[in-house]
């Protein structure tokens, strides 16, 4: 197993769109987010992992900021 590294970087995304009606894998890649409410936002390790999950539901979320 690779050992894992933090870089120390974070990002904080929000939810800004709604995931009723929407494929059943998005839904799931918000969950994956921690995402799963209009308005709630996390702080997550900018990882390419957490960039590509954010790729796909970028209609539904918004980032706020990132460090």
């Amino acid at each position: 197993m690779a050992a894992k590294t933090t870089s120390g970087k974070t990002i904080t995304v929000e939810q800004i769109g709604s995931p009723l009606r929407r494929p059943d894998d998005q839904q799931k890649t918000l969950i994956g987010l921690g995402l799963n409410k209009m308005n709630r936002r996390r702080t997550l390790e900018d990882t390419p992992a957490v960039r590509g999950m954010i790729a796909k539901v970028q209609h539904l979320v918004r980032v706020v900021e990132g460090a």
